[in-house]
């Protein structure tokens, strides 16, 4: 019986002289012919409607975000390698900030100071007056939201959001917060300057025109609150870098760390 299995046990372990001398030839040829592997198995590509249904679910994740449970953070993600946002989402998140009650808190706290420094007194006083600095208020939050979180990214093919670093050194983390409002990440993947930050800016400053008194208009208050927003914005991306930490140094709890790139292999 030996004897009969021998030939095919000889024939299956013969080696192809055609292979030895291409290997011979060719150092590499082995570990190329090693490397291949089926189509099956080789990683696809993600469709665009994978990719709005995982940028679906990371925003209804984004939506339940709060700073100290009150403070709309709609606009963070965590997540580095995030899903494009389609233009119909972008909108969508933008309207959610938007609208938020506590952008009428804050509207009508800003309103209160105005009236009370007698800021913009072509609105006058009393009640009317107050109205007046509220619409204007609420105006100015809308509008900018809405050209710099919507309007420009959707055109310019940006992402608005603020994707929080959450580790390195805190002069890295500070600088990188700071470098956002010029410097964004667009739909591809790439970086590049923030053209809809500061084109969304320079909108909502111009459209206040429309509805500031006389004495309050014109090309230089323009430019001027098109930098204090920005500015203002570069405050809010520190504050919203550091507030994890921030948060665990006073309810003690363990700040979130970003989630992993790629999952780990096994």
């Amino acid at each position: 019986m030996a004897i009969l299995l021998a030939p095919c046990a000889a024939a299956q372990t013969t080696i192809d002289p055609a292979v030895t001398s291409a290997q011979a030839n060719d150092p590499t040829a082995a570990e190329d012919n090693s490397a291949l592997k089926p189509i099956s198995q080789q990683p696809q590509p993600e469709s665009s409607e994978s990719q709005r249904q995982r940028a679906e679910q990371e925003l209804k994740q984004q939506e339940r975000q709060r700073i100290l449970g009150v403070i709309p953070n709609f606009n963070t993600t965590d997540v580095e390698n995030a899903a494009p946002l389609t233009p119909r989402q972008k909108f969508r998140l933008a309207f959610r900030s938007a609208m938020d009650p506590f952008q009428f808190v804050v509207a009508a706290g800003d309103a209160g100071i105005s009236q009370a420094e007698n800021d913009f007194a072509g609105y006058g006083q009393g009640a009317q007056g107050y109205g007046k600095r509220f619409g204007a208020a609420y105006a100015d939050q809308f509008s900018g939201v809405i050209w710099g979180g919507a309007i420009f990214p959707v055109l310019l093919k940006e992402d608005p959001r603020y994707f929080r670093r959450g580790k390195g050194s805190f002069k890295s983390r500070l600088f990188y917060s700071i470098s956002t409002t010029l410097w964004t990440k667009n739909d591809d993947g790439s970086w590049g300057p923030n053209y809809a930050n500061v084109l969304g800016n320079l909108a909502a400053g111009g459209l206040s025109n429309l509805y500031y008194p006389s004495t309050d208009r014109g090309v230089g208050l323009t430019f001027q609150r098109a930098f204090t927003v920005t500015a203002e914005g570069a405050l809010g991306a520190v504050v919203v870098e550091f507030w994890p930490d921030i948060s665990s140094r006073l309810f003690h709890r363990q700040p979130a760390q970003p989630p992993a790139t790629e999952p780990a292999v096994k």
